[in-house]
């Protein structure tokens, strides 16, 4: 698999990016080299590794939840541009 210039300049174009000529010929060049360097890892023997989505092994780490004093109203509103009844007033998203 390769890149081209014109591959290039279509992901400009959806990033709205305004490459020069120059510009183009290098990202090609950056682009080619980094695929190059993944293609090594083609290169391996897999067999037997299993496939993990992770490098680390992770868990989830959870507490139980458990009823705790929380800020009062007052101190959680001082700070909010608008407040009505002890609420964060935002502006209405649908009409």
């Amino acid at each position: 698999m390769s890149i081209t210039v014109q591959d290039v300049q279509h992901v400009a174009k959806l990033a709205r990016l305004n490459l020069t000529p120059e510009e183009e010929e290098m990202f090609t060049g950056q682009l080619n080299a980094i695929l190059q360097y993944a293609e090594k890892l083609n290169e391996l023997d897999t067999d037997g590794v299993e496939p993990t989505t992770h490098v680390l092994h992770l868990s989830n780490v959870m507490r139980e939840d458990e009823v705790r004093e929380s800020l009062p109203i007052e101190k959680v509103l001082l700070n909010a541009p608008d407040e009505e009844d002890d609420q964060f007033k935002v502006p209405a998203v649908l009409e």
